[in-house]
């Protein structure tokens, strides 16, 4: 086995600087079937072990594979959302390798004909926009799951639970187009947003549903020749992608001025220490002896069912933002957040067709709605406020019958009972008030009690002028109508 490069210290920003690191990522979706891509058995998670098994996923002599059609279809939405090229024909293959969670010895997967090749999804980085190349989608089975259990004497206990195998997978490779971390965040985010809003895979990376290896290499900065590549495994969310691919950057980066050569292995992240620690060398390829799956047919994916796929594509994560910028007059920063899921865009455009203006929907989604599930632990879908709850409230402050402070003391009173804006105005006596008289003889009171800023205010401070604005809104327990405060005491500070 090839060793390591001994770790080295921390290398300087000059030095980082010289060296421009190249990314690709291979990403693992589990697609959201209800069953397993080879047999009738459910791919549900967190049921007892080996309870969902059957003779074909646990490999027994004698079993054939029937491939689930729902499999394919998901898989060729998902390449079609990625400008993907969709092959006529493409094949499974037998992946020859032996390990405990491998019950047949080989894995069911796709070689030379995957399913599709070619696409690209865009990222967006330091203000810019790029292109990121995927090389293939391909698709193929999960391994059970191996399970360990402390060390007595040095002996370790392992287990297998097989109901994670024969679940269904895509492989999503990226080309080496990255050359940041922070884009390999970003270009997952995307992927990421592309699957859920297709209703591809649930991407729930604790579940396991989205997995992914990083592969690093670094080269000097005008060099055309790549570096040695190295595979990191074991990452687990997006943060630990990026915080692996940074280091697993400054370490090849050490190892080379250190006079050293990169040794091509696959490395593990381990997230307790942060830091790369190597697994296996690859020195070599793996011979995994790849050859046509006998057991089943080509598939064959007809341009009627392309076509069909392409029609029944949802509006995808990039257009919606553009449209909402330019449909709701919505700055490309609100649009961002509020497409971050497709249930969060379908409950900002409910508010916005129930009657509220789309910035005020914008904002007030963000300020308080989110925030407050953000504390519940709550997600949109299970908002005690509906769109057209918010929408009411919006509307009673864009007509003037309360302020904006006022709304703010409506809404949590709202979330925490579900109560509707009207009624809480109703029965709290919050109706903004735009009586002169009343606002004027409070602001008299006002100005009679602070003669020192009434003093600064005609010497020029305008600034002091909010003071007095905020007193007397503050009187009237935020009832006040602003503009009307304004109009009084301008009249009576002149």
């Amino acid at each position: 086995m090839a060793q390591s490069a001994p770790q080295t210290a921390a290398v300087s920003p000059v030095v980082l600087a010289r060296y421009e690191p190249v990314i690709g990522l291979e990403v693992h979706a589990q697609l959201q079937t209800k069953t397993k891509i080879f047999c009738g058995c459910s791919t549900r998670f967190g049921d007892a072990p080996n309870s969902n098994v059957c003779p074909v996923c646990l490999g027994l002599p004698g079993t054939l594979p029937v491939l689930n059609k729902r499999v394919v279809e998901m898989a060729v939405r998902a390449s079609l959302a990625l400008n993907c090229t969709v092959h006529e024909h493409s094949r499974f293959a037998r992946k020859n390798y032996f390990y405990p969670d491998l019950p047949k010895g080989y894995q069911i997967s796709q070689y030379e004909l995957p399913l599709a090749t070619g696409g690209w999804l865009e990222i967006a980085h330091d203000a810019t926009c790029k292109r990121i190349g995927i090389t293939r989608l391909h698709l193929e089975e999960d391994a059970a799951k191996n399970l360990h259990e402390g060390f007595a004497e040095s002996a370790e206990k392992g287990y297998i639970d097989f109901n994670r195998c024969g679940t269904p997978l895509t492989e999503i490779v990226s080309e080496p187009d990255m050359r940041a971390p922070e884009e390999a965040h970003a270009y997952l985010t995307a992927l990421k947003e592309i699957l859920l809003y297709t209703g591809v895979s649930d991407c729930n990376m604790e579940e396991g549903s989205l997995r992914c290896d990083a592969n690093v290499s670094v080269r000097l900065r005008g060099a055309s020749e790549f570096g040695t590549k190295v595979e990191i495994k074991n990452l687990n969310s997006f943060r630990f992608v990026q915080k692996a691919i940074e280091y697993e950057i400054e370490r090849q980066i050490g190892v080379l001025e250190g006079g050293g050569r990169i040794a091509q292995e696959s490395r593990l992240w381990n997230q307790a220490e942060n830091h790369t620690v190597s697994m296996r060398s690859k020195e070599k390829a793996h011979d995994y002896r790849y050859f046509p799956e006998p057991d089943l047919l080509p598939v064959h994916v007809s341009a009627g069912w392309r076509a069909a796929a392409t029609k029944g594509l949802p509006e995808l994560p990039e257009a919606k933002r553009l449209r909402f910028v330019n449909t709701y007059g919505i700055t490309p920063y609100d649009a961002e957040v509020l497409t971050g899921s497709q249930s969060l865009a379908d409950y900002f455009e409910s508010v916005v067709k129930a009657g509220a203006p789309g910035k005020s929907a914008a904002n007030w989604m963000q300020t308080e709605l989110l925030r407050r599930l953000k504390h519940a632990g709550k997600d949109i879908v299970a908002s005690p406020v509906s769109p057209a709850a918010l929408a009411e409230l919006l509307q009673l402050v864009e007509s003037g019958n309360i302020t904006g402070a006022i709304g703010k003391k409506v809404f949590p009173i709202m979330f925490d009972s579900g109560r509707a804006a009207g009624e809480i105005v109703a029965a709290e006596g919050l109706a903004q008030s735009s009586d002169t008289s009343a606002i004027e003889a409070i602001a008299r009171e006002v100005i009679e009690k602070n003669p020192d800023n009434v003093a600064k205010f005609k010497s020029g401070n305008e600034g002091v002028f909010k003071f007095f604005v905020g007193q007397v809104i503050r009187a009237t327990r935020g009832q006040a109508n602003p503009q009307v405060v304004n109009d009084v005491l301008r009249k009576l500070l002149s």
